[in-house]
């Protein structure tokens, strides 16, 4: 790894984290959606550069993203809402894997298009629901 790249992967770094760190809990949501959509891209780009290795860390980053996505789930809030959105995320992890595993590109394809659906009704969300109420005392 060249000097320049090394700086450019520790300015990324700082970036994410810098990003990460002022968010709303809405925002941090959002980060997470475009993370997974950015590491299924980059590995479908992998896997029809035939480079392996690569793919399957991307495929396998996006796979985590989606679970802690599931993990952010309020099962007692959110109802059959979050239940049915927890099937969802768990389906899309079983197709990544089948994807990585039989360099499936078409099924990238589904789950970023899951994913992107899922994404547009969550930015549409208006601002009074987007952080939590405190409450005063």
């Amino acid at each position: 790894m060249t000097m320049q790249s090394r700086q450019a992967n520790v300015y990324q770094k700082t970036a994410v984290y810098s990003g990460t760190m002022d968010a709303d809990p809405h925002s941090l949501i959002t980060q997470m959606l475009d993370g997974a959509l950015t590491r299924i891209a980059q590995g479908k780009g992998s896997m029809l550069r035939k480079d392996i290795k690569t793919k399957a860390e991307l495929i396998s980053k996006a796979i985590t993203i989606i679970g802690s996505l599931e993990g952010c789930l309020d099962h007692d809030v959110g109802g059959e809402l979050s239940q049915n959105l927890s099937k969802l995320y768990e389906y899309m992890c079983l197709t990544l894997t089948q994807a990585n595993i039989n360099n499936d590109t078409a099924k990238l394809d589904e789950v970023s298009k899951l994913l992107l659906t899922i994404k547009s009704g969550w930015v549409q969300i208006p601002e009074e629901f987007k952080t939590p109420s405190i409450p005063q005392g």
